[in-house]
């Protein structure tokens, strides 16, 4: 690949060419700084490569240099509580009075305890750190990103509603899967986060793809406006093609350049969410084409009945996969999707 190419596909880092999701940003910093905030947890759910953790970077970085602020980016696939103790140590450099009496990390970062004890004490370290933080003025944002519905979560976040109550100026925003966000919310031990607020991201403006394809190739109106056609608005197709035709438009075809599109696509994403769909999910994906379709035509291609279609469709939309295009209608909202999962057929 040419040194100087603008476009990525390192999923979460904030790229080079990037379509900032202005209303979404200011809406949760807005809200966040807020003197009397309506809400110190924000959930941002989507399909795998909408955008998600990008979005929840640039939120990261751009609080990051407000003196008033402290980030602290969890894992989750680790224990988050101990994890919290950890990370929030390493960000307040002054010691607290608790971390004077014993605090320690083990040198693999596996461990976390006071004197020596186990992870159940990671609760007093970190409610040590937020009441001298709280002092300084200083707010904390935690954040997630992708979320499970898990024990793990539900220890963390049962705590988090605590911290809450107990007037830590502390601040959540987490990521996650359209089912993992719905599970979370409609758990019953986690009530409080049914009511946070949630962003689901939208395709990105096809205009404002073409005019940055227009910039960064030099080209004319209608190459660019194609070009941003092609991606319908989803950010990893916006990167994965800006990034070949940076690359290929001086030696290749647009045919060939969409063919090694198409492997980009399979290879990072739509295997992976393929292999989450169930048997009907997919019967009636399959029945799709790159053009809006009929309800009707749908239900007679898949053999299954409008009311059985009616709860499929209504989630198919949720995670991110097919559209309401006009009235008696839908169309699939990733780019080329029809195209790649006829191989998974056969």
């Amino acid at each position: 690949m040419k040194k100087d190419n603008p476009f990525t596909l390192t999923f979460g880092r904030q790229p080079n060419e990037y379509i900032n999701r202005y209303e979404n940003m200011n809406s949760i910093i807005s809200t966040f700084e807020a003197d009397n905030p309506v809400s110190q947890t924000f959930l941002i759910e989507g399909i795998r490569g909408s955008g998600k953790t990008v979005l929840m970077t640039t939120i990261e970085n751009e609080l990051s240099q407000k003196d008033n602020w402290v980030i602290v980016s969890l894992n989750s696939t680790r224990e988050l509580l101990d994890d919290l103790a950890m990370r929030l140590s390493n960000e307040y450099k002054k010691v607290s009075s608790t971390l004077k009496s014993g605090f320690n990390i083990s040198v693999g970062g596996f461990g976390v305890g006071i004197n020596g004890s186990n992870t159940e004490n990671s609760i007093l370290i970190i409610e040590d750190i937020f009441e001298s933080l709280k002092k300084k003025n200083k707010r904390i944002l935690i954040t997630i990103d992708e979320v499970m519905h898990d024990a793990n979560m539900k220890r963390f976040a049962s705590e988090f509603q605590l911290f809450i109550r107990k007037n830590y100026p502390i601040y959540l925003l987490m990521t996650g899967l359209y089912e993992n966000i719905y599970a979370i919310q409609n758990d019953p031990a986690l009530t409080f986060l049914l009511r946070a607020p949630k962003i689901s991201m939208e395709p990105l403006s096809i205009p404002q793809i073409a005019k940055q394809y227009k910039r960064v190739f030099d080209t004319d109106d209608n190459i660019s406006k194609k070009l941003a056609q092609i991606t319908k608005g989803y950010a990893f197709a916006f990167q994965a093609l800006g990034l070949l035709y940076y690359e290929y438009h001086d030696t290749l075809s647009l045919e060939e350049i969409l063919s090694k599109l198409d492997d980009m696509l399979d290879d990072f994403v739509y295997k992976k969410i393929w292999s989450t769909l169930s048997d009907l999910d997919k019967k009636i994906l399959c029945v799709f084409d790159e053009n809006p379709i009929k309800v009707k035509t749908i239900c007679e291609k898949a053999d299954i009945q409008s009311s059985t279609f009616s709860r499929y469709r209504e989630r198919l939309i949720n995670r991110g996969l097919i559209i309401p295009s006009q009235h008696g209608y839908v169309s699939l909202a990733l780019p080329r999707f029809s195209k790649i999962i006829t191989s998974y057929i056969y």
